[in-house]
C-alpha cells in the first residue's frame, strides 16, 4: 500500500551494529552497539530501541489523532504512557524478526473505552500498518 509522504525523516548509520547513527538536521550522534544478549558490549543503542521509542512516540499520537476525529472514543489523557518492548532472534524461515508488546497507560480511561480507543489506533498509526501481517503486536492495558 502506498502512502503520500508529507514529511520525511533522514537518518544514516555507519559500522553496523557498532558503529554510529545519526539524524539529518540534528546535533544527535548515537553510539549503536550490539547488545549483550547477541554478543556485543551492548554500550550503545541498537536498532530495536530506537524502534520501540518510536513506535510508543507515534502509536500515542494516532491514539490522539484518533479521539480527535471519533468524538465517541475517549480523550487522550495528558500522562499517556505506551512501553514498547521490541524483542529480535531468529525465525524458523531463516533470518531474524521481530516481537512487539505494547503496554498502554490511559489515567482514568475506562478499560472497554481504552480498548476501543487502542484498536482504533493500530488502524491509524504507521508502525502498526508497516508490521502488519510480519510482527506480532502484543497490546496490553496497564
Amino acid at each position: 500500500m502506498s502512502a503520500s509522504p508529507v514529511y520525511t525523516a533522514h537518518g544514516a548509520a555507519t559500522g553496523g551494529r557498532d558503529g554510529k547513527g545519526t539524524i539529518t538536521g540534528s546535533d544527535v550522534i548515537l553510539d549503536l552497539a550490539t547488545p549483550k544478549e547477541m554478543g556485543g558490549n551492548g554500550n550503545g543503542n541498537n536498532p530495536e530501541q530506537l524502534f520501540a521509542v518510536g513506535y510508543s512516540a507515534c502509536y500515542i499520537g494516532a491514539m490522539q489523532y484518533a479521539a480527535s476525529q471519533d468524538s465517541s472514543l475517549p480523550k487522550v489523557p495528558a500522562d499517556v504512557k505506551v512501553e514498547a518492548a521490541v524483542g529480535i532472534g531468529p525465525r524458523e524461515a531463516g533470518g531474524f524478526g521481530l516481537t512487539v508488546s505494547l503496554t498502554v497507560t490511559l489515567p482514568g480511561v475506562d478499560k472497554s473505552e481504552a480498548e476501543r480507543l487502542t484498536a482504533a489506533a493500530h488502524k491509524i498509526c504507521p508502525y502498526s500498518n508497516a508490521v502488519r501481517g510480519n510482527v506480532d503486536v502484543q497490546t496490553a492495558l496497564s
